[in-house]
């Protein structure tokens, strides 16, 4: 029969690093807390910071968020775990949240951008905060009834109820598809535009068809599809084979469309972007796996991320969250390029 192996030393206490930084407790409990600044000098943190590390120190949080009433727990809400931009949202919000002692809950909405169900019996109970991403404010209102604290990211800035917002330029992002695309020489435009019956889209729409407005010879058709490869494909074949002067450029609300839109054309023969110019919007992955790569517009999906959880613990410590729309900036790679000489059929 073996013998228990002896306890190895006890665990470092908060006593141990004030001891060892020469500071209270509580002066150790405001810097491993985040909430030092403007009490605390910056040296005097350091000096905590450096001796939990020397001591291999570790808050239990658990105790700490048992007192507070706090989990340290955000949700983020998202339409789908399914596409890239919001996968990339998460890795943002949740590095932020790491770096404050919090943890993030990634939840996808059953229904979409629908409403979305609350996922716990007591949200109020399991959470401190929601981030909602790329949906209706209306679509929470089950986690809203909870009395928690809403951001909204890449939402309508016009609708009640969130505590902050963190959005993206996206009209500009659309306006500098059409500047690129008019400056190229193109003057007849598809809109292969989202189905999908958001803000963001809504935008992106009422964008590019300010931009066309007024200008010379400029002509844009809208037609509709489902946020998915196969639909923009064939919504796009169809537009294409419709009799009268052929698009020269397909404006897409999305790389997925876009892609779509490649293979239509490929399908009815059509060269790009010789034939015909394709442009995307998000820059995912997918943007530079196509031939030829997509022009597109790129999207710091992670700073979204990043400003959202930000902002919620901003919201929480009671101050004002960042202002201001993130910027977004076009891509021009290989799908786009002048229109062909000369009338199309």
């Amino acid at each position: 029969m073996t013998s228990p192996a002896p306890p190895g030393p006890p665990r470092p206490t908060s006593r141990d690093v004030a001891r060892a930084a020469g500071v209270s407790q509580a002066t150790v409990s405001l810097v491993l807390g985040d909430k030092w600044r403007g009490r605390v000098s910056e040296s005097t943190a350091g000096r905590v910071r450096d001796a939990a590390r020397d001591l291999g120190y570790r808050p239990n949080l658990a105790a700490r968020n048992l007192r507070l009433g706090h989990t340290r727990t955000a949700l983020l809400v998202v339409p789908a775990l399914t596409n890239e931009f919001f996968a990339r949202v998460y890795t943002g919000a949740a590095a932020v949240a790491a770096e404050h002692g919090f943890g993030v809950v990634l939840y996808p909405s059953p229904d979409g951008t629908g409403p979305a169900r609350d996922p716990f019996a007591s949200a109020r109970a399991a959470l401190d905060g929601v981030i909602a991403s790329s949906m209706a404010a209306d679509a929470l209102g089950a986690l809203r009834g909870a009395g928690l604290p809403l951001v909204m990211l890449d939402s309508d800035p016009a609708a009640p109820g969130p505590a902050a917002r963190v959005n993206l330029d996206i009209a500009d992002g659309m306006r500098q598809v059409a500047a690129h695309l008019l400056a190229l020489g193109h003057r007849r435009f598809l809109h292969l535009a989202s189905a999908v019956d958001s803000w963001t889209f809504a935008v992106r729409a009422r964008a590019l068809h300010d931009a066309l407005r007024g200008v010379p010879g400029a002509h844009i058709r809208t037609v509709p599809a489902a946020l998915d490869v196969r639909a923009g494909r064939e919504a796009a074949e169809h537009a294409l084979a419709l009799p009268g002067p052929r698009p020269t450029a397909i404006v897409c609300d999305d790389d997925i469309l876009a892609a779509g839109a490649c293979k239509a054309a490929r399908r009815l023969g059509l060269r790009v972007p010789d034939d015909l110019s394709v442009t995307g919007f998000d820059d995912l992955a997918l943007a530079t796996a196509v031939e030829p790569e997509l022009t597109t517009v790129r999207l710091p999906a992670e700073q979204v991320g990043e400003r959202g959880m930000s902002a919620l613990l901003a919201v929480l410590e009671g101050r004002q969250a960042e202002p201001g729309s993130l910027p977004v900036h076009l891509v021009v790679r290989g799908s786009s390029a002048p229109p062909p000489a000369g009338p199309t059929a």
